[in-house]
């Protein structure tokens, strides 16, 4: 069997929340919960479930926009933690993230050419 194209290993993600008077109590707002996944090369994924399940958060921290508060996120065999910054730079342009809700993909306010030369410019 070949190698898997993204393996997501007891996956967390997690955020400070402050409560309290002066907010001097932190608690934590586990968003991704111990997230287990393997991806074959040409397997098609699909991720469902209840709006504020996790699901964006879920995709965000496998691609390292979010630091995984535990667990380990492998593409191509490498571990995405591990990497430099442009090795991650670099492995993220194989990756994509796509959207349901077209209006938290694309920004209604923007052309559709300013939408295409936007990613040329950053």
């Amino acid at each position: 069997m070949p190698e898997p194209l993204l393996k997501v290993v007891d996956l967390v993600k997690s955020f400070p929340v402050r409560k309290g008077f002066f907010g001097q109590k932190v608690e934590r707002l586990i968003a991704v919960d111990n997230a287990n996944l393997t991806l074959q090369p040409r397997e098609t994924f699909g991720l469902v479930g209840e709006s504020g399940c996790g699901k964006s958060t879920l995709g965000l921290t496998i691609m390292q926009l979010y630091a995984p508060t535990s667990g380990e996120v492998y593409f191509e065999g490498r571990n995405l933690a591990a990497l430099k910054p442009d090795e991650l730079r670099s492995a993220r342009r194989r990756m994509q993230m796509i959207f349901q809700d077209p209006y938290a993909s694309v920004d209604p306010r923007m052309t559709v050419e300013e939408i295409v030369r936007e990613p040329m410019d950053v």
